[in-house]
């Protein structure tokens, strides 16, 4: 069985794409370079994909700096120490970005004969981002079927979403359970020159949050 595995080198993508690998699927990695500040994640995902045994990661360069509507990909100020429980969606969002991801995906997976999506989201310890919901993933199955000629001539796509109803505590504890290293992923929105995390930004300080819940330390901080 073949799966199309959308990894950034966060850590929610290692444990979906290492839970999709414990179910028997083999891993084709898709990372998005799409101009984003936080660059330094398409490393941790190289490393990531080679920890994983993908069958390949494919590296796609969809540079959305043009279209700009987020802190990620302008020089825009990235929030810093926000409630985590504040209604808002926050500047990080891209505009549109995980139905362009899985848009790709779809069409990766249709040229490898791949009825299967694997995607990190989270629909309860996340930034509120409106393309982590259910409600979204359930959509955009109907369009994948709709959408291409695999789905017109009958395969049935799949969007998996292992992680989408679990606490960022939870996602930690079922990856120590598959022996996962989270020291090789990056989370931080706004990293330092050399790569170091922020500690403020809201993907810091969900994942320290879990950390702290799941009763572990994080083994980035121990490097």
């Amino acid at each position: 069985m073949r799966a199309v595995v959308l990894l950034s080198g966060g850590l929610d993508s290692y444990t979906a794409a290492a839970i999709a690998r414990n179910e028997g699927f083999e891993l084709y990695a898709l990372t998005i370079a799409y101009g984003q500040r936080h660059r330094r994640e398409i490393e941790s995902a190289r490393t990531v994909a080679r920890a994983l045994g993908c069958k390949r990661h494919l590296e796609l360069p969809i540079d959305l700096r043009a279209i700009g509507g987020s802190s990620l990909t302008s020089d825009t100020a990235v929030p810093r120490d926000r409630d985590l429980a504040a209604a808002d969606i926050p500047s990080t969002y891209v505009p549109a970005r995980n139905t362009i991801f899985l848009s790709l995906a779809l069409a990766w997976g249709e040229v490898l004969g791949a009825s299967d999506i694997v995607i990190g989201v989270n629909a309860l310890d996340y930034s509120g981002y409106p393309d982590c919901r259910p409600e979204f993933i359930r959509a955009f199955e109907s369009l994948a079927t709709l959408a291409t000629k695999a789905g017109v001539e009958g395969r049935q796509f799949h969007v998996h979403t292992p992680l989408i109803h679990l606490t960022k505590a939870q996602i930690i504890q079922q990856g120590l359970a598959l022996g996962l290293d989270y020291g090789i992923t990056h989370s931080c929105y706004d990293p330092s020159p050399d790569g170091q995390p922020c500690g403020r930004c809201d993907s810091c300080a969900l994942r320290a949050r879990g950390f702290v819940e799941a009763g572990v330390p994080d083994p980035l901080l121990l490097r």
